[in-house]
């Protein structure tokens, strides 16, 4: 359990991290899905049975609401309808508005159930809506979930009857709404599966607000067993035919997919619940509190310090200069010749000279900057040979001294604070 809990909240972690792009591609696909669904159903007009008029749709839908592909979706319906028949294609438009009115005035804010219901409805598994939705939404959802029904019994009679239609000639337009209405209306399949969905969406969502334990976990159970005993008692009053073994898949299918959703949604841990009781001056409180199940996440941090220092070779009166870290320029000889003036408390005609091998790029002088260098090591070897001297040290004066001085400066310029005295 707690490796699906640190799952979880790494899900929801990537989720707020990504939800700019994750939420455009989740659209995308639901859109195009739903294009192509509606152009293998109906397909009747070749211009909108199109792959690039579909991605073009969808890519549209990606970035607006989702109330935006309900509209897209019945304009693509409605054109099918028209290449079929002019009279379909307003027998649609009516139940559109019809349904729009009753979707516009109950539950405006579940364009996803009306586009996901019917697509549930196609792939023969529409039994997990009405539990989903009992879980996660309100009890007039029940008419979104009505809305996408009617939607896809619409289609299917509209594809069923196409060949009928296409025989019937202009002077036959009344005959054909008589019949598309007449089916539709007494289409009692539709009828019963509309009433079992609604009284399932109001059974999961009474029975999922009760302060009981494990409220949720209930009333999906119970969901699947309202929704399958309502349909078996209209399969027997109306003999739609359902095809039993399916209603039992299908509401197993709907429980595993509730208790996934309950997961991600109410996930509480009942062995740690606490009752509390309090009053103030005019009410008195009994407050039941059940805390959420959650683990902290194991946060990893990873230092990489690279301070490797190469070796190499310079010479038998030199000695070793060593390289630290990546980016660095490389060894630079600095060679400074300075003849001290004769006025001077040194020396007359004395020549320094001094040579300077550095790593880095940035030489520190412990003299000028000795307040912002800080070295990490110095060696410096000095070899100083004098020759010529006069024998008079009286007179002052010298014929000829030469100083050679090398250095070899080991720099280091990454180090940490901690490790300076």
């Amino acid at each position: 359990m707690t490796v699906l809990l640190e799952m979880k909240e790494r899900l929801k972690l990537i989720y707020s991290k990504s939800d700019v792009f994750i939420v455009p591609v989740v659209k995308f696909l639901l859109a195009f899905v739903t294009f192509n669904t509606l152009n293998s159903r109906l397909g009747y007009m070749a211009l909108l049975d199109d792959m690039g008029i579909v991605l073009i749709a969808a890519l549209a839908c990606s970035f607006l609401p989702l109330g935006m592909i309900v509209l897209l979706g019945a304009v693509f319906s409605l054109m099918h309808m028209y290449a079929l028949s002019l009279e379909v294609a307003l027998v649609g438009l009516c139940m559109y508005l019809i349904m729009y009115l009753l979707f516009f005035r109950f539950s405006p804010k579940d364009s996803l159930v009306v586009v996901v219901t019917p697509l549930l409805c196609a792939l023969k598994i529409p039994y997990v809506v009405p539990i989903a939705v009992g879980l996660l939404c309100v009890p007039s959802s029940a008419v979104s979930v009505g809305c996408g029904i009617s939607v896809y019994y619409l289609l299917e009679l509209v594809a069923e009857s196409a060949p009928n239609i296409r025989t019937m000639g202009d002077e036959d337009a009344l005959a054909k709404i008589r019949m598309l209405v007449e089916n539709f209306l007494a289409n009692k399949a539709m009828l019963v599966i509309i009433a079992a969905f609604a009284i399932t969406v109001l059974s999961v969502y009474l029975i999922r607000r009760m302060s009981v334990n494990y409220a949720w976990t209930i009333a999906m159970i119970a969901g699947a067993m309202v929704n399958i005993v309502v349909l078996l008692v209209g399969d027997l009053y109306y003999e739609i035919n359902l095809a039993v073994g399916s209603v039992l898949l299908g509401s197993l299918l709907a429980i595993v997919v509730a208790k996934v959703i309950e997961f991600f949604r109410f996930c509480v841990d009942y062995s740690r619940t606490e009752k509390v009781q309090f009053e103030d001056d005019e009410y008195y409180y009994y407050v039941k509190a059940v805390p959420k199940m959650a683990v902290p996440m194991q946060t990893r941090t990873v230092k990489r310090i690279n301070s490797q220092r190469t070796r190499e070779a310079e010479g038998a009166g030199e000695e070793s200069l060593y390289a630290a870290g990546s980016g660095r320029q490389g060894s630079r000889t600095v060679t400074t010749e300075r003849s001290v003036p004769a006025g001077s408390s040194l020396q007359r005609g004395r020549t320094v000279t001094t040579e300077r091998t550095s790593l880095g790029g940035n030489i520190r002088q412990s003299g000028g900057q000795s307040g912002n260098a800080r070295q990490g090591a110095r060696s410096a070897t000095t070899e100083r040979s004098v020759s010529g001297r006069n024998s008079a040290r009286n007179a002052g004066r010298t014929q000829g001294r030469s100083v050679t001085i090398g250095r070899a400066v080991d720099m280091q310029e990454d180090f940490d604070e901690d490790e300076w005295p």
